[in-house]
């Protein structure tokens, strides 16, 4: 048995080093995923942007990551991490630099919209991990990973709008951002070359058939494609909000188009998942080989008020702070970046509690918490000092960030040859929430949409107690036929 939450930092052999390798590359993700956040300014400028153009780059931005997650996540359990981090470090270098050359609104908006595909590269790593470490010290693992990882967003905070100035000029931003995609390519060879899927001599467990989430029961079926219809929901309110109704980026007849695809699209994903279960109809699964659905449903559920939160948060907390405090963008983005900052401990600690005080007690106290937290952000007006307001949305940030980090202890003891999958779909649930807060916050002011957050927290809370906490084994096939028990508790 390993002793739970040592794990050496220091370490860059074994398991250490496929963590280090792990969270550089979900670290660069972020580095370029938000690589637009904290140049806002100079980017609105040097290409004519309005306000609502610019709202709707936000948008656009986490707008392709829910399909980009469930299809990674497939990939992922089917092709093993070290293929698939690989190519999508690579291929998403060329949309990072088509914005850094982009002349005008359109061009902007259809790299940032393919942008939102390397925020999949989260899933990846969380099935790496899982391969490399015990149960025991699985959710400090993957909150180091999930943590040290999320901060690319806070890095890219910090350094690019300096990184913009030392380059110069009002192209100061295409340099920067350029050179975020030169790093990702650069990284997706030294990934390749230095990664395993499994410790030497571990199998690595594959889903039986690619194309939908295996489950184990009628009922479980039926609220699996309960659960695919709100992410199906956000990618119609994009549309909408893109349409006429919205920002006018789309004429009504695309918008009529895109309704009918996603309609299309849902009915085939439906009868792939009725394809990949169609065994369960004829016989039932044997108890050692079943799994709850339930519990992939309120992880979801969680997610959506967490990493959905955080998303939205990070995307709006510079301009937040500069409306509220009058303050410069560039002092308003340091501020802000605080928010994000505290990822480096935040997450790491949510799966170091959820590994030493269990899986659902730590969950119930961090969303408790989280709910407080974004009622307390929903006050903050101008007439509170700066440094509170500061303090405040970092207190908040503690609980969404652990919050995440206890959600992901939970995820790898769900079924082990399905985490991609899994993973894929409770971290698409984190872009559903944020393309609805995003989208409320188009429609509102800050204080509702701060208290929004809020209530949806107050949901998770309550789907949380349906949740059951993992314990004993689960039962994995190998590929000559044996059964290994695999130990979650």
């Amino acid at each position: 048995m390993h002793d739970s939450g040592k794990l050496n930092l220091l370490s860059f052999t074994g398991k250490m080093k496929i963590l280090h390798f792990s969270w550089i590359a979900f670290f660069i993700t972020f580095f370029v995923w938000f690589n637009h956040a904290p140049l806002l300014g100079s980017i609105a400028e040097s290409l004519g942007l309005t306000k609502s153009e610019i709202k709707t780059l936000l948008i656009l931005n986490v707008a392709l990551t829910i399909p980009a997650r469930i299809i990674v996540g497939m990939l992922t359990d089917k092709f093993g991490p070290r293929i698939t981090y690989a190519a999508l470090l690579f291929f998403a270098s060329i949309p990072c630099f088509m914005f850094a050359l982009s002349s005008n609104f359109m061009e902007a908006a259809i790299s940032r919209f393919l942008l939102g595909f390397i925020g999949a590269g989260f899933v990846i790593g969380i099935r790496m991990v899982s391969e490399w470490f015990p149960a025991n010290e699985l959710g400090t693992a993957e909150g180091i990973y999930g943590g040290w990882g999320n901060f690319g967003s806070a890095a890219a905070a910090m350094l690019l709008p300096t990184l913009a100035i030392v380059f110069g000029g009002e192209d100061g931003w295409r340099y920067a951002v350029g050179l975020t995609g030169a790093i990702c390519l650069v990284f997706s060879f030294i990934w390749y070359k230095n990664v395993t899927d499994t410790p030497k001599g571990s199998t690595y467990f594959k889903p039986k058939k690619i194309g939908g989430l295996e489950v184990t029961s009628k009922s479980d079926f039926v609220f699996l494609l309960v659960m695919k219809i709100p992410m199906y929901a956000a990618l119609a309110l994009l549309t909408w909000k893109l349409s006429p109704a919205g920002v006018s980026m789309l004429s009504d007849a695309v918008a009529l188009g895109i309704y009918i695809a996603l309609a299309a699209i849902f009915i085939y994903d439906c009868y792939s998942a009725y394809d990949v279960n169609r065994e369960i109809f004829d016989k039932p699964v044997p108890e050692v080989h079943q799994y709850k659905f339930k519990q992939v449903a309120v992880l979801n559920v969680l997610y959506f008020a967490t990493f959905g939160s955080e998303l939205a948060v990070v995307s709006m907390l510079p301009l937040f702070f500069a409306d509220v405090f009058e303050l410069d963008m560039v002092y308003a983005g340091l501020l802000a970046s605080a928010y994000a900052f505290m990822n480096l401990m935040s997450r790491p600690g949510g799966g170091w509690i959820s590994d030493r005080f269990g899986r659902k007690k730590t969950l119930l106290i961090l969303t408790a918490g989280l709910a407080v937290g974004y009622a307390l952000m929903s006050m903050i007006d101008s007439t509170w000092s700066l440094i509170l307001a500061v303090l405040t949305a970092m207190a908040c940030s503690f609980f969404v960030q652990a919050g995440e980090g206890a959600v992901f202890a939970v995820v790898p003891l769900i079924k082990r040859r399905l985490t991609g999958q899994i993973a894929g779909m409770t971290g698409a649930y984190g872009n559903v929430g944020a393309v609805f807060y995003l989208t409320i916050l188009s429609m509102v002011s800050y204080e509702i949409f701060f208290s929004v957050i809020a209530c949806t927290a107050v949901l998770g809370f309550i789907a949380l107690l349906f949740l059951e906490e993992p314990k004993g084994h689960m039962a994995e096939v190998k590929e000559d036929g044996t059964v290994e028990l695999i130990e979650v508790s």
